[in-house]
């Protein structure tokens, strides 16, 4: 707990400072400095031989405070990427995407990084500071990019990668919350129709003194329940849901249990696994041209997989290759990767352009995911049909059995 409040206490919150002054030229100049205090802005003033007017803390009333996000980190590695292809100095580069942030955990963020590069730390060991935001791979390539002078090479393929991912991320999300999203609505509807409904149709029953069919005894009987213990159901799910997202974020076995079991569903599991090729794919690609030796690449890409099949099989292939196996030899025993990933793999290795051909790898499986994702409301057509034929259609047959009953005794 100590550590963690020494930590606190020694990252200072930098904020903004407006400032006006006159040059040894006596020229009025202005501008905006990204500090802790303002005793620190006179100082750096005076060292530019400037003689301070005025000094005002800049207001971030306008600037919004939320969660930073992948995208957000995405958007930052192009913005720098460009600035140091355009020839802008780092300090300069973070200073400047630090000012047209809206996100004030973001700009806080970005100034942090700015203050430290400032202070003479490298760009890498600055990002460490921040690993629940920067993970190893992105540290490690830009501390790779330090090493070979070519950081501004490093940022773009850092930014070609993070962009890649969140796009393949998005496409997942869309097409697991497609059917989730059709399966609750079907849910919700027959709720409404057993609360409200059915007991207008039971209440007709009831005059009919006669028995009622098998199937529409069972309908009243669950109206009945869902009426007395829906509340208790409902809190019992919200608390069952609860609780299994606290595990899932806590127990490592639940987690790849989730992933297993994923991989085996009908469609979506074809995206995942495909998803998974992808990342793996890019991951490695990006790593590799970075000069990032093989085996700590295919360490890198064995945790952005994404899957925890895919990441033991590509620790598996990790330890095969260090034996002196080939790659492609290693996807192949791992009894998972495409025979097409395996075999362009195989003609990168033996024509030396071997992230070239995970890059393209990486390409083919994005691009199926893509179709994947943009036709699944085809694929899944007829499972939702069913769904609601059975939920929906069951319900009303149930109810309006009874009166053909009566009509059929009445004629």
């Amino acid at each position: 707990m100590a550590t963690k409040k020494n930590k606190k206490t020694a990252e200072k919150e930098i904020l903004e400072f407006t400032w006006t002054g006159l040059n040894k030229q006596g020229k009025a100049v202005k501008g905006v400095m990204a500090t802790d205090n303002q005793k620190q802005v006179k100082a750096k003033l005076r060292d530019q031989q400037i003689v301070p007017k005025s000094i005002k803390r800049r207001s971030q009333s306008s600037f919004r405070k939320k969660k930073i996000i992948g995208a957000d980190i995405a958007l930052f590695t192009r913005q720098i990427a460009t600035m140091l292809q355009a020839g802008v100095p780092l300090l300069q580069s973070l200073e400047m995407v630090a000012k047209g942030v809206e996100n004030l955990k973001v700009r806080q963020l970005m100034l942090n990084l700015s203050a430290d590069v400032g202070a003479g730390s490298p760009m890498a060991a600055a990002l460490r500071k921040h690993p629940d935001v920067f993970d190893s791979l992105y540290c490690d390539l830009v501390a790779s990019g330090e090493e070979s002078g070519a950081l501004e090479t490093i940022f773009y393929r850092i930014a070609t990668y993070r962009e890649k991912s969140e796009a393949l991320k998005a496409k997942i999300k869309k097409a697991l919350v497609y059917p989730a999203s059709v399966i609750v609505v079907a849910l919700v509807v027959t709720i409404i129709l057993l609360i409200f409904v059915v007991p207008q149709f039971e209440a007709v029953f009831a005059d009919f003194g006669a028995e009622l069919p098998a199937m529409t005894q069972f309908v009243v009987t669950l109206s009945e329940v869902v009426q007395q213990y829906f509340l208790y159901v409902a809190a019992g799910l919200v608390v069952a849901g609860y609780l299994f997202g606290r595990a899932y974020k806590r127990s490592p076995k639940l987690r790849d249990q989730v992933d297993i079991y994923s991989l085996k569903m009908p469609i979506v599991g074809t995206i995942l696994h495909k998803a998974a090729v992808a990342r793996f794919a890019r991951t490695l690609s990006t790593t590799f041209a970075a000069g990032v030796p093989l085996i700590k690449a295919l360490d890198s890409a064995a945790g952005a997989s994404g899957n925890a099949v895919y990441r033991d099989a590509v620790f598996r292939m990790r330890d095969e290759v260090t034996s002196g196996m080939q790659m492609n030899t290693a996807m192949q025993s791992a009894d998972l990767f495409p025979t097409m990933a395996t075999q362009m793999v195989f003609i990168g290795e033996e024509s030396g352009s071997l992230d070239d051909m995970l890059a393209k790898v990486a390409s083919i499986y994005e691009a199926e995911v893509d179709d994947l994702v943009d036709n699944l409301t085809a694929l899944l057509e007829p499972m939702i049909m069913v769904v609601i034929g059975v939920l929906v259609g069951g319900l009303i047959v149930a109810m309006y059995l009874p009166i053909f009953s009566l009509g059929q005794v009445v004629g």
